[in-house]
């Protein structure tokens, strides 16, 4: 008896309750705040309100003041938190504390206290209490109804005033008192408890959102973007001197860029005529107009600064009256009958040159280094040929105009960059490219043209080299530094974003040793290579800074916005877990445990696969995130499949007029792999979710096998054929997911590994999301499989999100989004069907 006495103190202690005990007993408590009675002008106020003491409830306290001091505090024996009375004026305190339940839940919060007080759950006022009572009561208790998502924090404060006049002291006891049906459902309630990862963890809070080094090296600009909620947020930029590492300025305009040449800052102002452009300069703190009155359009610096190259618009041919002829399968997305162009402003005598003309777009690709020639790009419909667009790039000699073409409608062509010497282009494209002079699929006649390439072309000779030919990772140019003359890529490597430099002389790629697994902003001065600035994320952080020395190597951490947030969450263990399928084939993933994870339980799991081509990248950033799904208390499987960019060329070809076949088998054999691996997964309970080309993955599976207990698929495709003619994109996703079929030369493809044409293979309970107004994968994908299913008598669900295209973008909505993809697998994988129920209680049509 005297050992069961004893664990329940120690629970009580650490604030946890048990099953049967709902009462608060530990609040953190911030310090007494004296407030006072306004002079008295007049007797009422505007609205003819005589003054009373409860208006005092009314004054405005931050209830989240991070350095404000707070203590915790423990109830007595009887539940209550007593605090000092006020001698004279009046006294407001703050009392804090949290709560989560590991499932839904309802019920009511039961608060008892003398004196007036405000609640707020998450700093939204549920009740106040504006009467005060001489001693405790029945008048003294409140009650205010409340809903608990499963594993989800609640941050509960309490607002109380004390005045000179009050009678009783200040107490407050609060108890959760749960509704029967969830009497047994167990909650934390502690102020000091580790949090759970959460929705608004993905978006909310300060992140460092860009980095960018000054040509020379010595200043640094940094942009923060502080995130408060969805309609409040900040966007700020530091300026640093990188020797001493000393601030020069903390809020600097935002919108500034480096000049390309000189170590200034500049941006655009409204003129009473055009723009003005002004530079700051770090070294005297001083601004200077140096252009008046030019074009208000978006322009480019030439590397010398001499000129400007800026994009004229010209607005399409527009049809009247309500018949639309559409001319071409473009034509039917928005403001594609416009036309851009280029033009030269020069700085001298502020002439605008017209430097294109046409009935087709023409777009900057570089200016060479010396500033006399330009390299610029135009495309062409040819609708009858994959990819639908031949490209040309042309070489202009500013000072006679004289145009070389370079390329001439050719296809799968990219971007161009010179060479720092200006004597050589780097060229990304397709590995279908130039001849395919770059391809290196294995046994796979097509490429996956989404994996870029990249290609050293002599200017001279117009000799073409493919460097990345055997470099597995796909690649997008940073930079071709003029000062150690390497190259720089960002890369699709694996579930990473690393930065590769690579020599042209010795022909080697270099990974930098950076602290991040996804580098979303890498810069590197100019003239000075030896110093590099970059953030990112990995599955544990986000938005963070660093410096990085080059020579030797290492990374200075230079911004962890993020931080202080993330300290009080209990994140899950991430680590890799990979296979080797059938055929021999490492297929990476990795795995994600939930939080206090206890490996002599069994838990569900949650498996998730790419939503495309592009692997699934560490972070937390991503509403599909490991740690989001891992903190409803899953475990989590991702896994890179067949089909994925990133991993080399033959593996990214495997996407090509597949539609599902090799990636399917990797999915279901990776699972079942997984699940004999760890014997802590319930083999019953495994749920999968995928979006878009992912939300197909989901719908495909379940007519595959029968090994999953819950499916979900966001914007996923039923059937090939009408996504391939009806959606914006659909023919030009189908030109490189199945290239060169069609649905009158592979109607095997189109048919056979769609969903919708093996629905009755269908036996998972499966739910459907989509926007109303997606424009990449029409809503009618889903509507046809719902309608299929429905017919079938299958389980199956179907969501809509009410003005929403591909992606969830109103926040209030994403919310309920999630938490109806949640809510699904409660109660399918964990049997907790109340929330489900809650959400969406059953009509009766």
């Amino acid at each position: 008896m005297k050992k069961k006495k004893m664990i329940l103190a120690i629970f009580l202690a650490t604030g946890v309750i048990l099953q049967a005990q709902d009462r608060l007993t530990q609040y953190q408590v911030r310090n007494a705040i004296d407030v006072r009675t306004p002079i008295m002008n007049d007797s009422i106020n505007p609205k003819g309100e005589k003054y009373a003491t409860k208006m005092l409830l009314q004054t405005p306290v931050v209830l989240d003041l991070p350095d404000a001091p707070t203590q915790t505090l423990t109830v007595d024996t009887t539940g209550f938190l007593k605090l000092t009375k006020a001698e004279k004026d009046s006294k407001i305190y703050l009392l804090k504390t949290q709560i989560r339940a590991d499932r839904f839940v309802k019920g009511k919060l039961k608060v008892t206290s003398p004196v007036r007080w405000e609640a707020f759950i998450d700093g939204v006022s549920k009740h106040k209490k504006e009467n005060v009572e001489d001693s405790i009561t029945s008048a003294s208790s409140h009650e205010i109804a409340i809903s608990l998502e499963p594993e989800r924090d609640y941050e509960i404060t309490f607002k109380l005033l004390s005045t000179s006049e009050d009678k009783a002291i200040p107490t407050l006891k609060s108890e959760f008192i749960k509704d029967k049906k969830f009497k047994d459902i167990t909650c934390i309630l502690d102020p000091n408890a580790k949090k759970r990862f959460a929705l608004d963890n993905t978006v909310y809070g300060n992140k460092v959102i860009a980095v960018s080094i000054s040509p020379s090296g010595k200043y640094l600009l940094t942009r923060y973007w502080n995130n408060h909620s969805a309609k409040r947020s900040r966007i700020y930029c530091e300026l640093t001197d990188l020797k001493s590492g000393k601030v020069i300025l903390e809020n600097v305009k935002d919108g500034m860029r480096w000049m390309p040449k000189s170590d200034k800052l500049y941006y655009t102002a409204t003129a009473s005529s055009g723009n003005d452009v002004l530079t700051f300069d770090p070294a005297t703190l001083q601004e200077e107009t140096i252009l008046k009155g030019i074009p208000e359009q978006n322009f480019t610096w030439s590397p010398t600064e001499e000129y400007l190259i800026y994009y004229p618009y010209e607005e399409g041919e527009k049809e009247t009256g309500n018949l639309r002829r559409i001319v071409s399968p473009a034509d039917r997305i928005p403001n594609t009958r416009g036309r851009s162009f280029l033009a030269k402003y020069n700085i001298i005598d502020g002439v605008s040159e017209r430097l294109t003309y046409g009935n087709h777009s023409t777009y900057l690709q570089d200016i060479s280094p010396d500033g006399r020639y330009l390299i610029y790009s135009t495309s062409r419909e040819n609708i009858t040929q994959r990819p639908y667009s031949l490209s040309s790039l042309y070489l202009v000699d500013l000072e006679t105009l004289k145009v070389d073409t370079l390329f001439h409608e050719e296809r799968f062509l990219g971007g161009a960059k010179y060479s720092p010497d200006g004597k050589k282009l780097l060229l990304t494209a397709s590995p279908e490219a130039f001849g395919g002079i770059g391809k290196n699929c294995g046994n796979h006649p097509i490429a996956n043209d989404y994996d870029t390439q990249a290609f050293i072309m002599d200017l001279a000779t117009r000799k073409m080299e493919p460097i990345t030919k055997d470099f597995n990772p796909t690649v997008s140019l940073l930079q071709w530094n003029r000062g150690d003359g390497c190259i720089y890529f960002n890369t699709d490597d694996g579930d990473c974003k690393n930065i590769y430099r690579y020599s042209p002389k010795s022909n080697e790629f270099e990974k930098l040793n950076l602290e991040t697994d996804v580098t979303g902003s890498f810069t590197l001065a100019e003239n000075n290579p030896w110093i590099a600035a970059y953030i990112g994320q990995s599955d544990h952080n986000t938005g963070v800074a660093y410096l990085y020395d080059m020579k030797k190597k290492t990374s200075r951490l230079l911004a962890d916005p993020m931080k202080p947030i993330l300290e009080k969450i209990e994140l899950g263990k991430t680590e890799p877990w990979n296979f080797t399928a059938s055929d021999g084939t490492v297929i990476t993933g990795k795995m994600c445990l939930p939080p206090n994870f206890d490996p002599n339980k069994k838990y569900p799991m949650i498996v998730y696969y790419y939503g495309g081509t592009t692997p699934t990248t560490r972070g937390i950033s991503s509403p599909y995130c490991a740690q989001l799904f891992a903190s409803r208390d899953y475990v989590v499987y991702v896994i890179q499949p067949s089909g994925t960019i990133g991993f080399g060329q033959e593996f990214s070809a495997r996407h090509v007029n597949a539609w599902g076949k090799r990636t399917a088998d990797d999915i279901i054999e990776g699972t079942k792999q997984f699940c004999k691996a760890h014997p802590f997964v319930d083999e019953k309970r495994i749920g999968c979710i995928g979006a878009s080309y992912g939300g197909f993955m989901t719908q495909y599976l379940q007519t595959q096998t029968d090994i999953f207990a819950a499916a979900v698929s966001h914007a996923g495709i039923s059937n090939v054929t009408s996504y391939w003619g009806e959606g914006y994109w659909g023919y030009g996703y189908n030109s490189i997911a199945a290239a060169d079929s069609y649905p009158w030369n592979n109607p095997e493809l189109f048919t056979k590994q769609g969903s919708l044409f093996n629905a009755d293979k269908i036996n998972t309970p499966l739910l459907l999301l989509h926007g109303t107004v997606d424009t990449n994968v029409p809503i009618g994908e889903s509507i046809q499989l719902f309608n299929a299913l429905k017919i079938l008598g299958k389980t199956v669900e179907f969501i809509t999100v009410d003005g929403e295209n591909h992606f969830i973008s109103d926040y209030d909505k994403r919310i309920k989004w999630h938490n109806s993809i949640m809510a699904w697998f409660a109660r399918w994988l964990q049997e907790r069907p109340e929330w489900w129920n809650e959400m969406y209680p059953e009509r009766h049509l």
